[in-house]
C-alpha cells in the first residue's frame, strides 16, 4: 500500500516550488493473500466478511474489489461478503459496531479504522492484534502477536497500564496459531468477568467501577481463570 509503495519523497520543482509524492500500489497476489486470511477467519467467526476500500475514486480501490470479489466467488461464497467505502465504514463503526465482524482493509484504512474501533471498546489498552503471515510448504503460518498500543513509555512503571490487550493477544496466540479455542476461550471469558465485577485500569475507568493498577488486574484475571476451572 502507500506505506511501502515507490516513488516516493520530496522534491523542489523547477518554480522553486516544492513537491511531495507517495504511490499506493498492489500487485493481485498481495491482495489476495490479505483477502484470503480474512474469509478463512470470518469462517470461525461469523461468516461475515466487510471489505474496504475507496473504490469510487481510486484506481487501486477498484483493483481491490475486483479482486476480492474475484476471490470470493472462487473460493469462499459460503462467507457473506460485503463492501464498503473507508469512510462509511469509519462512520458504522461509530454508529453501529455490531455490524462487524472481519474486515479487511489496507494498511492507511486500517490504520485509521483499528484506532476508531478501538474507541468501541473504550481505551487502546483493550485492543489485541495479531500480524499473520501466509503458510509456508508445512502449513505452518507465521505470526506476532501484540496489543495495538505500543509499550505506551509514558507510563512505564508506575502501575497504570492496562494489561487486558496483552492478556487478549495471548488469548490470540492460542487460537490462531496452537488451535486451543477451548483455553483462549477460557482466557477471554476470565476478562469479561473481571469486567463484569466493575474492574477497571485508569483509561477504561466508569461510573461506579473500582480503579486498580496493572498489577491487580493481572491477579484479577488469574483469579477468575482459578475460579473457573
Amino acid at each position: 500500500g502507500v506505506y511501502f509503495g515507490t516513488p516516493r519523497g520530496m522534491e523542489t520543482l523547477k518554480d522553486g516550488s516544492m513537491r511531495c509524492v507517495d504511490t499506493q500500489s498492489y500487485t493481485k497476489d498481495e491482495i489476495t493473500r490479505l483477502a484470503r486470511v480474512g474469509f478463512n477467519l470470518a469462517r470461525g467467526r461469523r461468516n461475515l466478511v466487510h471489505s474496504v476500500e475507496k473504490a469510487n475514486v481510486m484506481e487501486t480501490g477498484k483493483f481491490w474489489r475486483d479482486t476480492v470479489t474475484a476471490l470470493h466467488g472462487e473460493e469462499y461464497s459460503d462467507v457473506q461478503l460485503q463492501h464498503m467505502y473507508a469512510d462509511n465504514c469509519a462512520m458504522q463503526l461509530v454508529r453501529t459496531p455490531k455490524q462487524f465482524d472481519v474486515i479487511i482493509t489496507d494498511n492507511l484504512f486500517g490504520d485509521i479504522l483499528s484506532d476508531t474501533a478501538a474507541m468501541c471498546t473504550g481505551s487502546l489498552g483493550m485492543l489485541p492484534s495479531a500480524s499473520l503471515g501466509s503458510a509456508d510448504k508445512d502449513g505452518k503460518i507465521p505470526a506476532l502477536y501484540e496489543p495495538v498500543h505500543g509499550s505506551a513509555p509514558d507510563i512505564a512503571g508506575q502501575n497504570l497500564a492496562n494489561p487486558l490487550a496483552t492478556i487478549l493477544s495471548f488469548s490470540m496466540m492460542l487460537k490462531y496459531s496452537f488451535n486451543q479455542h477451548g483455553a483462549a476461550k477460557m482466557i477471554e471469558n476470565a476478562v469479561h468477568s473481571v469486567l463484569n465485577k466493575g474492574l477497571r485500569t485508569r483509561d477504561i475507568m466508569a461510573e461506579n467501577c473500582t480503579v486498580i493498577g496493572t498489577d491487580e488486574m493481572g491477579d484479577a484475571v488469574i483469579n477468575a481463570l482459578d475460579e473457573s476451572l
